[in-house]
């Protein structure tokens, strides 16, 4: 729509001091003569706007001036109330009054029928980041790590690495911060090496006087791919699993699975000739964790397929009877 392209010309220029027609042009995906038509349209309603001609010359904004964002498509709207919805997200980031202020200010500039609109989606949206049977995870570093990112900081890092015995000291320079599946996570360079640090694990984070060294033209959306490619190639293999349900506990083993499962996986019934229990079909993305969640329902699930695995789960069990069994015989003596 021409109204949001005219938009998008003031706020380009609000941004850049100077841009030549073929910049906005490229920028907008149009024509340069679309584009001068548009500073033609801008100038005529009052936007002071105007072009400069010679090699240094360009599109320009006169210095001062701001749009009303009043120009806000319904469905504009509605998207950016929706996403404020997210309370959970600017809370943990340390930024739930400064949205909650920000949005009252962009609301008070919509006419009233977009602000309602909006605004009932908000009231009518919940967005839950947290895993089923998950706790929620302290995040109470966030807001430190926020400000380091923000004005480029290096930060030194008390960490209980996974795979550690103690908690370690790291100085890093911190590139940015992901959000993912309602864990928080910071991508960071130490000793010139990207990593992704798990804010849930970060004990202490001090903010330090030195700035931040970052590549200038980091992506910080392709590391992170990148950072959790090589993670996900360094897990144990996952395994195919085919296994016979109680019928009144099939719907939890399913339940229980799915987040165990490989990405984009879903556990799937198979066909269970002459047997009332349902047959189900699992890729778990990790081996051990499908032991673990097998073992745990008992004699409610029972492997069929692979034999391997089924004889894994034997071994386990095996092993499991006979602790039990010894200490059983201790309690009572």
């Amino acid at each position: 729509m021409r109204a949001d392209r005219l938009l998008q010309i003031i706020l380009l220029l609000q941004r850049h001091p100077r841009l030549s027609a073929r910049e906005l042009a490229e920028r907008l995906e149009v024509s340069t003569r679309t584009v001068m038509r548009d500073m033609e349209a801008l100038s005529a309603a009052g936007v002071p706007v105007y072009t400069e001609r010679g090699r240094n010359g360009g599109c320009v904004l006169l210095p001062g001036y701001r749009a009303d964002v009043s120009g806000l498509t319904p469905r504009e709207a509605q998207a950016l109330f929706a996403w404020s919805g997210r309370a959970s997200l600017s809370e943990e980031l340390g930024l739930r009054d400064a949205l909650q202020s920000a949005m009252g200010k962009l609301s008070s500039t919509l006419p009233l029928q977009l602000q309602g609109d909006a605004e009932a989606l908000s009231d009518a949206i919940v967005v839950d980041r947290r895993r089923w049977f998950a706790e929620a995870e302290e995040v109470g570093a966030l807001p430190a790590l926020r400000k380091a990112v923000v004005t480029r900081r290096r930060v030194s890092l008390r960490y209980a690495s996974a795979t550690a015995g103690r908690p370690v000291r790291r100085t890093v320079d911190p590139w940015g911060l992901v959000e993912q599946a309602g864990r928080w996570y910071l991508v960071a360079a130490h000793r010139g090496v990207a990593r992704m640090y798990r804010v849930s694990r970060i004990q202490q984070v001090d903010v330090r006087a030195e700035s931040a060294v970052r590549p200038a033209d980091l992506d910080l959306q392709e590391e992170w791919q990148r950072l959790r490619s090589g993670l996900e190639r360094s897990l144990p293999a996952g395994v195919d699993v085919v296994v016979r349900v109680r019928p009144e506990r099939a719907e939890l083993v399913r339940r229980v699975a799915t987040p165990m499962l490989a990405k984009g996986e879903q556990a799937r019934d198979v066909p269970a000739p002459e047997d009332v229990w349902p047959h189900v079909a699992l890729r778990f993305r990790v081996r051990e964790a499908a032991c673990g969640v097998l073992l745990g329902f008992g004699g409610d699930v029972e492997v069929l397929q692979p034999p391997d695995l089924r004889a894994e789960l034997l071994r386990l069990a095996t092993a499991a009877v006979e602790v039990y069994s010894r200490e059983r015989v201790a309690v009572k003596r």
